[in-house]
């Protein structure tokens, strides 16, 4: 059984009144179970050359090993830039998320529904920007 532990640290002395020290963990595990997700696509990077928008991921159940659509995944985004002012945002279909600055990352679950739910990410610049990304998903 694969055992796959998602974990968030946030710190701060200066945001608050107080110290600031936020932490959250997650065991990424299949839909209704303690069973730990055992597929992953991987750790890719995408080079961008354009401000066009990119489809990282089809939301259509026929392309991943999934009973249905209702089953549990998880997408990973990094903004792998170092400037400052460069940015992506991320789309579901049609539907602005938000954007990643440099060195900003994203984790969020995704309901993998035929057709409806494209992960798309549009580059802030035409010059080249690197993305990384990871789906994580159960079988």
């Amino acid at each position: 059984m694969a055992t796959t532990t998602a974990q968030l640290v946030i710190t701060s002395t200066d945001l608050l009144s107080d110290t600031l020290s936020l932490s959250a963990i997650a065991t990424l595990t299949n839909t209704g179970s303690s069973t730990g997700v055992t597929q992953t696509t991987g750790l890719s990077r995408i080079k961008t050359e354009s401000n066009s928008q990119y489809t990282l991921y089809h939301g259509e159940v026929a392309s991943f090993p999934l009973a249905s659509q209702d089953q549990a995944a998880k997408i990973y985004i990094k903004n792998l830039s170092t400037t400052a002012s460069q940015f992506i945002t991320i789309h579901v279909n049609s539907e602005e998320l938000g954007r990643l600055y440099a060195g900003d990352w994203a984790f969020i679950p995704w309901s993998i529904a035929a057709d409806t739910s494209d992960i798309k990410i549009t580059p802030s610049v035409s010059s080249a920007l690197t993305i990384e990304h990871m789906l994580f998903f159960e079988s």
